[in-house]
C-alpha cells in the first residue's frame, strides 16, 4: 500500500471539497468499518463519529447564543438606559462565549476534514474479497495463444534491432524509466490512438485532448491523493499536478456543474501523455518502456445515473475487449479483489495481455466503477424531476499505447526478428510489418 506522501500533506490546506456522504457513516458505521477492512486501509470510522457528534453539538450550541442574541437586539429597543447597559453586557458575555465556540468548531471540523478524507469508497457487495493482489479472480481467457515453432523474444530485444525504440539515448537525454519511440514506432503508436478513437466514437464518446497539468484541488476531489501522492509529480513553483492518467483531468471538467438527466451518460475518450513518478517500483520491470515515468494512454471516461452505472461498467470492458479481439492479442480478464482496489472505485476489472517473450500475463487496461465517489468530491450532480442526485463516474483504459505496443510486438514476431502488422490496422498505415532493412 502506498504510503501518504507530499502531495498529500499539501492538500490539507485545500476546503469546501464534499468527502463521504456523513449521514451515511452516522447511520451505517459498520458499513463503512467493514469497507476499511476488506480494503486494507486504516481510516478512524469513530473518532469522525466522535467528531460529527461534537460538531452537531456546537452548531446548535452556536445557533442558540445567535437566537439569545437575536432576543436581547429586540429587548434593547425599548428598554431604558440602565436596561440597556445590562443587555449590552450580557450580550458581551455571550460574544465571548459564542467565540470560543465557533474556534472549536472550527478545530472540529478541519479535524473531521482530515479524517473524512481518509475514508475509502466502500467496495461493491459481489467485489471478490481479497489480501492482495494474490486474490484478484480470473473470469475468463480470450483468444488464441501463437504456436510459435522457436523461442519467442522479449519486446525489447526486437524493438531495439529494428530501431524502433531507443532506451540508451532516452537515459542520455532523461535518465532512467524513460524510452524514445522512433521510425514506424511512432506511426504504430498514432494507428493505435487512432484505432482506439474509431471504435470508442462509435458507442457516443466525445474525443478530447486535455490538459496534462491540475490544480490541486481537482486532483484531490478524483481521490487519488490520501494514498498514493508519492506517485504524483508536483510542480512547487506553479502549484500544479501532472496527470497520471486523463480521467484525472476529465472529471474534473464538470465540478461544481449540475447537468440534465437527458445529457447521461455523458462519455468522455482523452488522449494524453501520463506522468508517474513509480516511487513503490523501485527494481521492478526497470527494462523498457513497460514501467515508465512518461506514457502516452487513450482513456474513457462516463458519467451516468447511479442506477445506470453497473451497466455503463460493463460496456467500458466490452469496448476494452473489442480492442484487444480486434488486435489479436490473447488476454484475460481480472475481476479485482477488494484489497486491490484504489481508494476511488467501488468495483474494477483488469484485463491482462499475454505476453509470450516474457511467458506470462501483464496489465494492459483498468476499468473502475468510482459509484458517486469522485462526484460528490467534486460536486458533479444531476436533475431530476425537482431534485439533484449525486451522479455516478466512471474510467476505463481504451488502449495504454506502450503496453499495447509490447503485447503487439511480443505475439506478431517473426523468427527473423520482424513484427507482422494486425489486419485492424492495415488501414491506418502504409506498411503491413516492421522489418529489420525497413527505414
Amino acid at each position: 500500500m502506498p504510503k501518504k506522501g507530499r502531495a498529500f500533506s499539501k492538500l490539507k490546506r485545500v476546503r469546501n471539497i464534499k468527502m463521504m456522504d456523513l449521514r451515511s457513516i452516522r447511520e451505517n458505521p459498520q458499513k463503512y468499518k467493514e469497507a476499511c477492512r476488506k480494503k486494507a486501509v486504516k481510516a478512524d470510522i469513530d473518532g469522525i463519529l466522535r467528531l460529527d457528534e461534537r460538531r452537531r453539538t456546537l452548531l446548535s450550541e452556536i445557533e442558540e447564543v445567535r437566537a439569545k442574541k437575536n432576543r436581547a437586539n429586540e429587548e434593547i429597543k425599548d428598554a431604558d438606559e440602565k436596561k440597556k447597559k445590562e443587555i449590552i453586557e450580557r450580550m458581551r458575555k455571550i460574544d465571548k462565549e459564542n467565540e470560543g465556540k465557533e474556534e472549536e468548531l472550527k478545530e472540529v471540523k478541519r479535524e473531521l476534514d482530515v479524517k473524512l478524507r481518509e475514508v475509502p469508497n466502500p467496495p461493491l457487495e459481489e467485489v471478490p474479497f481479497g489480501e492482495s493482489d494474490d486474490d484478484n479472480k480470473v473470469l475468463r481467457e480470450e483468444g488464441k495463444k501463437a504456436d510459435f515453432r522457436f523461442s519467442p523474444k522479449d519486446y525489447l530485444e526486437i524493438a531495439e534491432n529494428l530501431g524502433i525504440i531507443d532506451m540508451k539515448r532516452a537515459a542520455k537525454t532523461s535518465g532512467a524509466r524513460f524510452g524514445i519511440i522512433k521510425g514506424k514506432g511512432v506511426l504504430l503508436h498514432f494507428a493505435l490512438v487512432n484505432l482506439a478513437f474509431d471504435v470508442a466514437c462509435r458507442y457516443g464518446f466525445m474525443p478530447v485532448l486535455p490538459p496534462v497539468m491540475l490544480k490541486p484541488e481537482m486532483m484531490e476531489g478524483m481521490g487519488y491523493v490520501e494514498r498514493g501522492g508519492d506517485e504524483i509529480y508536483h510542480l512547487e513553483k506553479d502549484d500544479l499536478y501532472l496527470i497520471g492518467t486523463s480521467e484525472q483531468i476529465i472529471g474534473p471538467m464538470h465540478s461544481g456543474e449540475i447537468m440534465k438527466k437527458e445529457e447521461l451518460p455523458l462519455r468522455y475518450i482523452g488522449y494524453s501523455s501520463c506522468f508517474r513518478r513509480e516511487a513503490g517500483s523501485h527494481g521492478k520491470d526497470t527494462r523498457g518502456i513497460l514501467r515508465v515515468h512518461q506514457f502516452e494512454k487513450v482513456e474513457m471516461f462516463s458519467f451516468a445515473r447511479p442506477e445506470d452505472s453497473p451497466e455503463e461498467h460493463e460496456l467500458l470492458l466490452r469496448i476494452e475487449e473489442e480492442l484487444m479481439n480486434l488486435l489479436e492479442i490473447p488476454y484475460r480478464v481480472v475481476d479485482i479483489c477488494t484489497a486491490d482496489l484504489g481508494d476511488p472505485a467501488a468495483k474494477k476489472y483488469d484485463i491482462e495481455a499475454w505476453m509470450p517473450g516474457q511467458g506470462e500475463y501483464r496489465e494492459t487496461h483498468s476499468t473502475s466503477n468510482c459509484t458517486d465517489f469522485q462526484a460528490r468530491r467534486l460536486n458533479i450532480r444531476y436533475r431530476e424531476k425537482d431534485t439533484t442526485r449525486f451522479l455516478h463516474t466512471l474510467n476505463g483504459t481504451a488502449l495504454a499505447i506502450g503496453r499495447t505496443m509490447i503485447a503487439l510486438i511480443e505475439n506478431n514476431q517473426r523468427e527473423d526478428g520482424s513484427v507482422v502488422i494486425p489486419e485492424a490496422l492495415n488501414d491506418y498505415l502504409p506498411f503491413k510489418e516492421i522489418a529489420k532493412d525497413e527505414d
